[in-house]
């Protein structure tokens, strides 16, 4: 994972589509992710899009959703 600075990957990334889950609430508190031009997946908060942004390989986002699905971070949120 690497983190940009704000302005950087904005001017670096004018045209890139950030999604959000059609899950997620309105009241703008999500996560966005798009796909970048190198391959890699950006992902930022929806609160501030023109704030940092994370950016992750596509081994290292898919390793994250297995870990989710399989329920490795259930503790940080309780159990449903």
């Amino acid at each position: 994972m690497a983190t940009d600075g704000a302005n950087a990957e904005h001017a670096r990334w004018p045209g890139v589509i950030w999604c959000k889950s059609a899950r997620s609430n309105p009241s703008g508190n999500c996560v966005e992710l798009a796909q970048l031009p190198t391959g890699e997946i950006g992902m930022r908060n929806s609160r501030d899009p023109q704030g940092p942004v994370l950016v992750y390989t596509r081994a290292e986002i898919r390793t994250f959703i297995a870990s989710v699905k399989r329920g490795d971070w259930d503790d940080f949120v309780g159990s449903a």
